[in-house]
């Protein structure tokens, strides 16, 4: 992750610092983003992620780069109450290979369909991949047998 500042207002008991932040995966994920350190507080101002993020990892993103963040200004994070210890976020969900990662794309698939949304958006939005690599894990589920065949096309 890389943090560096963009600017800083001076106020009377403090200031306001904003910061881009940079994180890259090894799999050529990245997030990009603007964000606010206030009054022992981080908030996200903009976000630009490629594969776009799921509303999941969307609501942990400050969370995670809070250390480096409040690391940066010299500060120290205040402890939240019930806010876990030790354990380290990712950005994106794990999501398991082979029949296990398959088995779980139907699953969300059909809970998708069950509750009568977008199957294909819950499935980016469950394995955090893109549309194109979502549509590949549901064709290779069905592949598999864990999902009805398409319709034969006319």
């Amino acid at each position: 992750m890389s943090v560096w500042p963009a600017w800083e207002v001076q106020e009377h008991d403090g200031a306001t610092s904003w910061f881009h932040v940079r994180l890259a995966f090894a799999d050529g994920a990245r997030v990009d983003a603007l964000a606010v350190v206030s009054d022992q507080c981080v908030s996200v101002e903009d976000v630009r992620a490629q594969p776009a993020l799921s509303l999941d990892d969307l609501t942990v993103l400050a969370d995670w780069i809070e250390g480096p963040l409040f690391e940066a200004c010299g500060l120290e994070p205040e402890a939240v109450e019930g806010e876990e210890s030790g354990g380290a976020r990712r950005a994106r969900p794990a999501w398991p290979r082979g029949i296990e990662g398959r088995w779980l794309v139907a699953q969300e698939y059909r809970a998708a369909q069950e509750e009568g949304v977008d199957p294909v958006l819950a499935v980016m939005c469950a394995t955090g991949h893109s549309r194109r690599r979502s549509l590949r894990l549901i064709s290779q589920a069905r592949d598999a047998g864990y999902l009805t065949p398409r319709h034969a096309r006319r």
